[in-house]
Parts: structure tokens; sequence; C-alpha cells
């Protein structure tokens, strides 16, 4: 992830795809012209990477230069395109192959037509390194193309947002969640964990999603897929994690304005963990951080025995019960912190002390993210 100005930017084609689509466009283009000699135009500011590239792999002879139109304010093409700098040379009778960074509507390319027409070139060829074909408004005939890509705004390999990018080697897309913060929260049974995922999603106006809550309403309400998930509860089998994955998808996708979200009780495997990263991706965020509140132990059993004094629930009130029950979250945790650590997303906090007190120690965790 990139951040260039006020806006981030996240990887999308690296500087390896761009040289073998820049490569399969030379061989093209040499093995059309054959012997001619052809003049190469790059459309300035964008296109100078790109011209660059290709004229060092042209294997035969060539002439190239320039031309420079007004076409980008910011991320949206401008409707009025001028001709700034054009051509001095005399291109008669000569096959004249523009080299274009992107084309999206094709109003650049509509002005290109509009400057060759009364050059009296013997042909015309369009060559664009990347393609929106869902932008392109024109039925001018594209020649080569490098790489369709979706119509969404890029930057780098001549590509800028504002002025700065251009000089990146790979394409960054934009990322537009561009703010949102998404928190795996962990703690063994009796570390407070549904108390502060309470104040954190006030805190920061994150919305919290349990994945038991998320269970129980969707069986609850007879939703297609709490009618699947109960399918395999009542034969006594494990839901699927694509189940699940649903079930979640469905609450990101209601809070879609959200400032992020706390998953509490997903990812419990690598498995699921991956899920969840591709499910985030999808939406164009990420997880930023697992937290996990630490506790030792004995002052597990000790809160837990005390809470099921008043909470009536069976499995507060028998020792054994517990131990077991914290060992599985240790055996569960463990792989998940594995797999968060490699990215430096875990993070392990204190969760001994007063509420405020542990809510502040989280809260440090979150603002440093």
């Amino acid at each position: 992830m990139i951040k260039l100005r006020d806006l981030y930017f996240k990887p999308f084609i690296s500087e390896g795809e761009i040289q073998v689509a820049v490569q399969r466009m030379v061989d093209d283009i040499a093995n059309d012209l054959q012997d001619e000699v052809p003049v190469f135009i790059g459309i300035l500011n964008g296109s100078f990477m790109f011209v660059s590239d290709f004229v060092k792999l042209y294997p035969k002879p060539c002439e190239v230069t320039f031309i420079k139109l007004a076409s980008y304010e910011g991320l949206k093409s401008s409707d009025d395109i001028q001709r700034l700098i054009g051509i001095t040379q005399d291109l008669t009778g000569r096959t004249v192959v523009i080299l274009e960074d992107i084309i999206d509507s094709g109003k650049t390319l509509a002005e290109v037509h509009r400057i060759f027409k009364n050059e009296n070139v013997k042909e015309l060829k369009i060559a664009t390194l990347f393609y929106k074909p869902e932008a392109y408004k024109k039925d001018f005939k594209l020649h080569y193309v490098g790489i369709e890509i979706p119509d969404k705004f890029i930057v780098g390999y001549g590509l800028d947002y504002n002025g700065l990018g251009r000089d990146l080697p790979a394409i960054y897309q934009l990322k537009t969640t561009q703010h949102m913060t998404n928190l795996v929260l962990f703690g063994p049974p009796g570390a407070g964990k549904g108390t502060q995922a309470n104040f954190l999603k006030e805190k920061y106006n994150l919305v919290h999603i349990s994945t038991g809550d998320v269970f129980r309403f969707n069986i609850k309400n007879e939703t297609a897929l709490g009618m699947l998930a109960k399918s395999y509860m009542d034969k006594g089998e494990l839901v699927p994690d694509q189940v699940t994955i649903d079930m979640l998808n469905a609450e990101v996708e209601k809070n879609a304005d959200a400032n992020g979200f706390i998953f509490d009780g997903f990812p419990r495997t690598h498995a699921q963990a991956e899920a969840l990263d591709n499910l985030m991706d999808s939406k164009d965020s990420q997880i930023n951080a697992m937290i996990a509140l630490e506790v030792d132990d004995e002052i597990l059993v000790e809160r837990l025995l005390e809470r099921g004094k008043s909470s009536g629930r069976a499995d507060d009130a028998d020792e054994s019960i517990i131990r077991n029950r914290i060992t599985e979250y240790y055996n569960k945790t463990a792989i998940l912190k594995d797999y968060y650590s490699a990215q430096n997303k875990y993070f392990g906090v204190d969760g001994v002390g007063s509420i405020s007190e542990i809510t502040d120690r989280l809260s440090s965790v979150i603002d440093s993210l």
C-alpha cells in the first residue's frame, strides 16, 4: 500500500507483468511493420516511461517523437483537451504509431485523430499499454493493446495522481475504502473481550461483528444462510467455512459505509484467516490487526467461576470445563498468532487491570495502526 497526497493506492500490476506486455507489443508491431521505419509518437506526460522501454526493445530502425495534450486534472478526464505541443516534422507517406500509456474514455484519442487528419500519413496505428474497455466511448480502432484493466483509477509507470506516482515502476490502483480500520479481537474465556469490543466500537465508530450473534440472527430469522447452517448443525456437522464467510459478507455489505469492523469469534483456523483476508480484499480493504487479550490462566479461572455464580451458565461453574475451554482457545489462537505475526499484524495486550486501563492499552495499539 502506498499513499500519494490524500489517497491510498494498492498494488495492481507488477513491473514484471508490464515488461511482458511491452515485449509482446514490440513483437507484434515489429512483425506487422517488417522493414518499414515507423515514427513512434508518445503522448506526454504519461507515456514517457512506456515509450522509453518500448523503443529500447524495438529490434529495427525507428524514429521517436512526442506530442503533449492537456487531458487529466485529478482523477477525471477533462472535456477540454487541447493540443499543446504538436508535430514539427513532415509525416507525409510515413507510418505513424501512437504509443499511448492508457486509453479510457477515448477523448484523447479523438484529439489525436483530429491532429493527424491533415498530416497525409501513410497509416496511423494506435497502440496502448493499458485499456479500459468499460470506459471507452469512441469508435476508433485500437490496433495493439497491452493489458485490459477495469475502469478504476491507477498510478505508476508514467501515470500520476496530481503530479505524484509517475516514477513508480509498477501500477497501483486507487483504494476505494480509504481509511477503514478492521480488527480481529481475540481473548480467552473470561478475558473481557465482549466488554472491550463494546467500548472500542463506540470509541472508534466501528461495527462489531460477533460470529455467534450473526449465526443466531440468521437461524432465528430463517435466512437462506441460516437454514443452510442449521442443516449442518442438526446433523452434528461443522458448518462449512464458506457459509460463515457468506454470512460475514452480508454483514459487511449491510455496513458498507462503516469506518471499519471488529471481528469477534472468527477466524479460528488458518483457512478461515485466509478466507477473511480474501473477503476484505474483495471489499478493497484488509485486516489491520489481530489484537489478543492476554490473561494468566488462574485469573481466568477465578473470573469465570465468579461469573458462574450469577450467569447461570454451566460451563462457568465447572473448573475442569473452564480449563478445557482455555486450553482449546490457546490451541486455536497459536495458529492465528503465527498467521498474523507473519504479516506483522499480531498484538498481544495485557488483559489484567481495570476496564478503563485495558481499554487504554487496546486504544494505544489501534491508534498506532
